[in-house]
């Protein structure tokens, strides 16, 4: 195995043409050099150097090695450039995770001050939800997940994933206009009992049932979609109200709809979800920070 130290040596030796020259290059003594060539030569079984006058010839098998010490350098270089460049964050990629709602609110936001201060770093973005997006941070096949979870919900998280709390975000219900509870300023779900519901994606449809059995009712679930334009469309034209989280709302589009939040207060919690190893990768710390920054942004909205 050689050493970088000696393949540098070597490097400084054939430049300057003598022990003596290189020495006074790379602030050593000559007897150091001389040790080092030695030593470099017992490594490749062969001669290196002969020696022509004051000055050092390259044997066959140094002038091969030469040329490779060249490269080697030269990769060594380049690596160590890009390393630099990663640790002081002028590069690197990372391949985040979200669900739909923060996939349009929390992300945007965290992205865009990401490129103001790092526009180096390339953020990859994927579609998914839980509990199968966070499979993918423990496949490998991305480096942050974002994935809510609600209260009483036991969530299976693989092992080796650090879960990383970025907010509460408050469950609310959407109305028709016309509706008679549309002018309240918050809405207790035992009111809506007799009302039809549309319903959203698996995990939020397992909270409404459970939050609805908790109070006594069975939900009449008329529609289920995990599309948020459909539930407002639905809504809107009174075929059903629907629970849907906070983080909805800054992309409520139709008109014919209002958002009214529940009493006494539901929320779920939503997280960021990356391998314990990978919190020491400054490119991923760099965009935790920036999600928790957006999300602290939205405490209280």
């Amino acid at each position: 195995m050689f050493e970088s130290r000696h393949i540098r040596t070597f490097h400084e030796v054939v430049r300057t043409g003598s022990y003596s020259a290189a020495a006074r290059a790379l602030g050593y003594t000559q007897p150091a050099i001389t040790q080092q060539m030695k030593a470099l030569e017992r490594t490749v079984g062969t001669p290196l150097f002969l020696r022509s006058g004051r000055r050092m010839r390259l044997t066959e098998a140094g002038e091969a090695f030469a040329r490779h010490a060249s490269a080697i350098l030269d990769g060594m270089d380049a690596a160590q450039q890009q390393m630099a460049a990663f640790t002081r964050l002028h590069a690197g990629r990372v391949r985040m995770c979200a669900f739909p709602s923060a996939g349009a609110t929390l992300v945007p936001e965290a992205l865009a001050q990401l490129a103001a201060g790092h526009p180096g770093v390339q953020v990859v973005l994927q579609e998914g939800e839980p509990p199968e997006s966070l499979q993918r941070v423990a496949q490998g096949t991305c480096d942050i997940t974002l994935a809510f979870t609600y209260p009483g919900l036991r969530e299976q998280v693989p092992d080796g994933l650090v879960r990383i709390p970025l907010m509460e975000d408050q469950l609310t219900v959407l109305l028709p206009v016309g509706h008679p509870l549309a002018r309240r300023r918050a809405v207790r779900l035992t009111e809506l009992a007799d009302e039809r519901w549309i319903a959203g994606c698996p995990r939020c449809r397992t909270n409404l049932l459970h939050e609805c059995a908790e109070l006594g009712f069975v939900p009449d679930i008329a529609f289920t979609t995990d599309d948020n334009l459909v539930v407002q469309s639905l809504v809107a034209e009174g075929l059903g109200v629907a629970m849907t989280p906070a983080l909805v709302l800054p992309f409520l589009v139709r008109r014919g709809v209002v958002g009214r939040p529940l009493e006494p207060a539901a929320r779920r919690q939503v997280s960021a979800y990356v391998l314990r190893e990978h919190l020491e990768v400054p490119a991923t710390a760099l965009v935790l920070e920036r999600l928790r920054e957006a999300a602290s942004n939205r405490v209280g909205c």
